[in-house]
């Protein structure tokens, strides 16, 4: 995984992992990697991992089993979800909107090129 200086790293991990969750890699009550299996994977310290689990597991997003590992939370990939399109909604699509005013694109303009993208 090659990391960005847009967030700490243990937050990208977080994502990834999230991603992985609303892929389907991972569904309700996977187990997902250990700490350190996924230290390992990603290149990171074991202790940036632990971060990301933590993290992870406050968000209700993964939960530990002692002794097992740690698993996908049952709903995790519906929570993800409403947070991902909230914050998409509130950060992004501003400036999307402001970009798209400036450049005189139109919702037309960007439906066409979606069905475009999407066909293939």
């Amino acid at each position: 995984m090659i990391f960005t200086n847009d967030k700490a790293i243990y937050i990208q991990m977080a994502d990834r992992l999230c991603d992985e969750i609303l892929s389907g890699v991972y569904k309700d009550d996977d187990r997902i990697p250990s700490v350190r299996e996924y230290a390992v994977l990603l290149e990171v310290n074991t202790n940036t991992a632990v971060k990301a689990y933590e993290q992870l597991a406050r968000e209700e997003i993964i939960y530990n089993k002692r002794g097992l590992g740690y698993f996908v939370t049952p709903g995790a990939r519906k929570q993800i979800l409403k947070v991902r399109k909230q914050e998409f909604m509130k950060e992004r699509l501003p400036e999307l909107f402001r970009q798209m005013n400036l450049l005189d694109i139109t919702i037309d303009d960007v439906a066409e090129a979606y069905k475009k993208l999407t066909e293939c």
